[in-house]
């Protein structure tokens, strides 16, 4: 069961790695919404730096909506999900395989970004070693919220903006515990609190979306 989702990891990287140029639009996305936002407002680097971990979580999630949607739905016009279906290894080991695939092709560069846009916006050291610490609790539950509105949205044929609509609503919690996470650190105080609550909230998201995927899924491909 394992090798299955092994080979479907492996492939996805693959994939992405001779298309490497899709890549970089989230990497190549977030940078230009960080380094432009400062100059539609005022260049005070203390105000740059109060709405910095805002601005950062903002970025990582509008870069990350822009992949949802081709989620899924190359292998479903090509009959693929019907061999996932078909195959021995379970849907939501397959899920999950697609839940980290994407979290490490669209996640991960972002999250190796965010010491620059720390930087670019004047956040100080450990500010930016909290802010990298919080999206590497929450970048992988991003990944999973999104590919289960991907799911859902399969069924339609133009689901762009309904995958957006859907996940967004999930995203604010999560976008709220991680900048308050941050801004706490950047007032000198602790956030251990909200980082392990962000660990928390992970942890479980990670251990039911793939049965939410899979399931979503199944309807889909039944329509």
């Amino acid at each position: 069961m394992i090798t299955g989702a092994w080979a479907l990891l492996r492939r996805d990287l693959l994939l992405a790695a001779r298309r490497y140029q899709e890549m970089l639009w989230p990497v190549w996305f977030a940078l230009l919404v960080v380094s432009m936002f400062p100059l539609g407002m005022t260049p005070e680097p203390k105000i740059i730096a109060k709405i910095a971990p805002g601005l950062i979580w903002i970025a990582t999630l509008l870069s990350g909506l822009l992949t949802l949607d081709p989620l899924f739905r190359s292998d479903a016009e090509d009959g693929t999900l019907e061999q996932w279906l078909l195959s021995d290894t379970p849907l939501f080991l397959l899920s999950f395989s697609r839940i980290l695939a994407h979290w490490l092709i669209s996640g991960l560069p972002l999250l190796l970004l965010a010491p620059l846009l720390g930087l670019l916006l004047n956040l100080e050291t450990p500010v930016i070693g909290v802010l990298v610490v919080s999206l590497a609790l929450g970048g992988p539950l991003l990944s999973a919220l999104g590919a289960t509105g991907a799911a859902l949205a399969l069924a339609a044929r133009r689901s762009g903006f309904l995958v957006s609509m859907l996940v967004l609503p999930w995203y604010v919690p999560l976008l709220i515990l991680a900048t308050s996470a941050v801004t706490t650190a950047a007032e000198g105080l602790p956030a251990s609190s909200q980082l392990l609550l962000l660990a928390a909230l992970s942890l479980i998201g990670l251990s039911l979306t793939p049965f939410a995927v899979a399931a979503a899924l199944r309807i889909s491909l039944s329509n």
